[in-house]
């Protein structure tokens, strides 16, 4: 094969692939704006502040992640991570001495009339939900970071690739028509 034509269908090729790459990295960048922009209003809409830092619900070393957020309002995945496990999660342990939902509620259910299992029981409910909604928030927010990170990898993968096929242009200008590439050379007979 002439060289020429090597350098000018892998660049080409490589031109090709930047260019998917290109649109690629241009999604991802669209997701994670959206991911982003979803995550933050539905939680902004539920109105949920950290206490201050220096409030006596965040007092004990349980608490140091959440004093970090000390006032602010809930607003993206990372937050309602901590929220969700490093204040619902501890506060939910001392409502029926560890016990979990499931439990509660089986003993709620063969006790009817003892109010305050029912009420454990609600109580725990209404916290395990809070919590599966705010690390659903999480997990969204996390996968948004995830495409962000994918689109700077495909923008540079294209950068890397234009690079490369306006170099091998450049090298298939520069080669003479003649000159070959992979091509089997002929061996010499072997003599015994």
């Amino acid at each position: 094969m002439r060289r020429k034509t090597f350098d000018t269908l892998v660049s080409g090729a490589g031109l090709l692939i930047a260019v998917v790459l290109l649109a690629a990295g241009g999604l991802l960048v669209w997701g994670h704006s959206f991911i982003e922009g979803q995550v933050h209003d539905q939680l902004a809409a539920q109105k949920i502040f950290f206490p201050p830092a220096d409030s006596k619900a965040v007092q004990g070393d349980q608490f140091a992640d959440m004093r970090a957020y000390g006032g602010q309002q809930l607003t993206t995945g990372a937050q309602a991570k901590v929220y969700s496990d490093d204040f619902i999660a501890i506060h939910i342990t001392e409502v029926a001495d560890g016990k979990t939902y499931a439990e509660v509620s089986a003993l709620a259910q063969a006790d009817p009339t003892n109010t305050t299992l029912q009420g454990q029981a609600n109580t725990l409910f209404k916290g395990n939900a809070l919590r599966g909604l705010l690390l659903n928030a999480y997990a969204f927010g996390t996968m948004g970071q995830l495409a962000l990170v994918a689109a700077v990898v495909s923008f540079a993968g294209a950068a890397i690739l234009l690079i490369l096929s306006i170099f091998g242009l450049m090298h298939a200008r520069r080669v003479t028509p003649e000159e070959e590439i992979l091509t089997p050379t002929k061996q010499e007979p072997v003599s015994v």
